[in-house]
C-alpha cells in the first residue's frame, strides 16, 4: 500500500519541472539528486541568480529553487524571485542558511512562494515545492481576477457614457439606449466595449466638426 501510495506521487512529480541555482555546485548536485530521487525533472542548474533569470525565461521551469544568497554578486535570489514574479515565470521557493527578519521580509515584499532554511532533509522539498506551486497558482488567479474587474469596471464606465451620448442624441430612454447598443455589439460581433468606444469617439469627431 505505501509503495502504491510512493509510486503514484513520484508519477505526479515526474511532470514537475524544477531549475536549480546555487553558486556551490556540491549543493546543486545533492539537490539534483534528492529531487531525481523524489521523481522531478531537473530542466536546468544556474550557478547565480542572473543566470537563473535567463534560464527560467528559456525553459519556463514550474519551480525555481534558489538560494537567496549569491558570492560576489549585488544580484541575489529575491531579486531575482521579484523578476521572475513580475514577468509571471515561476514560483521560487529560497534557499537560505539565514533566517533573519529583514531577508524573510525582502523575500515577502518580492512575491517568494517558499522559504526552506538549509541544512534541509530530502523530505522536506515535496511540500515545500507544493506550498510555492499552489500559492503560486493562487496568486495567478487573483492578479486575473483584478485584471476581470478592472476590465468590466472599464466597460461599464463606457456603456454609461455611450448610452448618455444615444440618449441625447436620439431621445431614447436608458433602456432603449443600452439595448441599441447591445444590438450594434451583436450586430457587428464586437464587444459592448468596443462599440461603446466607437460611439464616443464618433461624438467627439462630429464635436470637433461642429
Amino acid at each position: 500500500m505505501t509503495r502504491q501510495r510512493e509510486s503514484k506521487t513520484q508519477q505526479r512529480s515526474r511532470r514537475i519541472r524544477v531549475l536549480i541555482a546555487d553558486d556551490e555546485s556540491l549543493i546543486r548536485m545533492d539537490l539534483r539528486e534528492m529531487l531525481t530521487n523524489l521523481g522531478y525533472l531537473v530542466v536546468g542548474e544556474a550557478p547565480d541568480a542572473r543566470t537563473a533569470v535567463n534560464m527560467a525565461r528559456e525553459v519556463r521551469p514550474d519551480v525555481v529553487i534558489m538560494d537567496i544568497r549569491f558570492e560576489g554578486d549585488d544580484f541575489d535570489g529575491i531579486d531575482a524571485a521579484r523578476v521572475l514574479m513580475e514577468e509571471r515565470i515561476a514560483p521560487v521557493l529560497l534557499l537560505s542558511a539565514y533566517s533573519d527578519k529583514e531577508l524573510i521580509q525582502r523575500a515577502k515584499e518580492a512575491g517568494v512562494m517558499g522559504y526552506l532554511v538549509k541544512p534541509f532533509r530530502e523530505a522536506d522539498l515535496p511540500p515545500a515545492i507544493e506550498v510555492a506551486m499552489a500559492n503560486f497558482a493562487e496568486w495567478l488567479r487573483l492578479e486575473e481576477e483584478a485584471a476581470n474587474l478592472k476590465e468590466a469596471l472599464e466597460t461599464r464606465k463606457l456603456v454609461e457614457r455611450a448610452k448618455g451620448i444615444l440618449m441625447d442624441r436620439h431621445g431614447l430612454s436608458e433602456a432603449e439606449a443600452f439595448r441599441r447598443i447591445q444590438k450594434m455589439s451583436m450586430d457587428n460581433r464586437r464587444p459592448m466595449k468596443e462599440v461603446a468606444e466607437a460611439i464616443i469617439l464618433a461624438h467627439e469627431v462630429s464635436k470637433g466638426k461642429g
